[in-house]
């Protein structure tokens, strides 16, 4: 039952009876692949908020009108405690997470490498970095210190995308993909899904994640927080939820999936079919 892009149609159309064939063979294609391990990352908000950058979705948006508490880039010894935590947990990586745009400034970039240096030095889990539209330089200089995987979503369809966002374009978030790629980095890109995008932009963003072949693909489900330019957005229903994960399953068959924000608000109890939908071990 592996399907084409062009099969999407079918899989997304369909109700809750004609979903069970469907997660029986993303269930099959997930234990043929990577078996019945799990695993799972964790992401530390390294720098928080006063973002130039005007995404609808987010809460740390300049348009935003949100309780968030923005700070500067986190210490090396915090850096270094949230991974030994992590590890700990049992995660097999660790993420540096940003907001604003990207990196820019020297001394961030320097702090960010050595807290990047000391992580790989004292604590055995993987480091990926989430940093913004960030240059080919930086990129290199993060795989010497020992970061494995950067990760970059596309957020939509490119034909979507500027109803999401305006103060950067798609085509410099591809950019940002290329380089890291370049840079020797696995990448991590997928989207968030209940912008109000159709099924057809669906399926055009996942397209377009084939052409780059990340290593890994993280899917996102919209929660709607007052204060941003999203907050009218009723939340996805689980079936969709659901049917989102199994395409994604059904067209990358062999590759990481990763079941990221607004699982638990999307999904509720019945979160635990996430597995028969198909993530895998990242």
């Amino acid at each position: 039952m592996n399907i084409s892009f062009q099969d999407w149609p079918d899989l997304f159309q369909g109700d809750w009876a004609e979903l069970w064939p469907w997660l029986r063979e993303t269930q099959r294609l997930r234990e043929a692949n990577f078996g019945r391990r799990v695993s799972f990352c964790v992401i530390i908000n390294a720098k928080s908020g006063l973002c130039s950058e005007d995404c609808a979705f987010c809460a740390q948006s300049r348009r935003a009108r949100t309780d968030i508490r923005p700070y500067p880039l986190l210490s090396r010894e915090k850096l270094v405690e949230g991974a030994k935590a992590a590890a700990a947990a049992g995660a097999s990586r660790f993420s540096l997470v940003t907001s604003g745009r990207g990196i820019s400034s020297s001394r961030e970039k320097q702090e960010i490498l050595a807290a990047v240096a000391a992580i790989r030095d004292a604590v055995g889990i993987k480091v990926c970095a989430s940093l913004g539209i960030v240059d080919h330089a930086f990129l290199t200089d993060l795989k010497a210190a020992g970061v494995t995987r950067f990760h970059h979503n596309l957020e939509t369809a490119a034909s979507f995308f500027p109803e999401i966002c305006t103060t950067h374009t798609y085509e410099e978030r591809l950019a940002t993909i290329a380089a890291a790629k370049k840079a020797g980095l696995e990448v991590c890109v997928g989207g968030i899904f209940g912008l109000g995008e159709s099924v057809a932009q669906r399926r055009e963003m996942a397209e377009t994640i084939g052409a780059v072949e990340p290593a890994a693909i993280p899917l996102n489900f919209l929660h709607p927080l007052p204060g941003t330019g999203l907050a009218h957005r009723p939340r996805l229903t689980p079936l969709d939820a659901l049917k989102i994960i199994a395409a994604f399953r059904l067209s990358f068959p062999a590759t990481t999936l990763i079941i990221c924000g607004g699982r638990q608000v999307t999904l509720g109890s019945l979160a635990p079919l996430i597995f028969a939908a198909g993530p895998t071990p990242s």
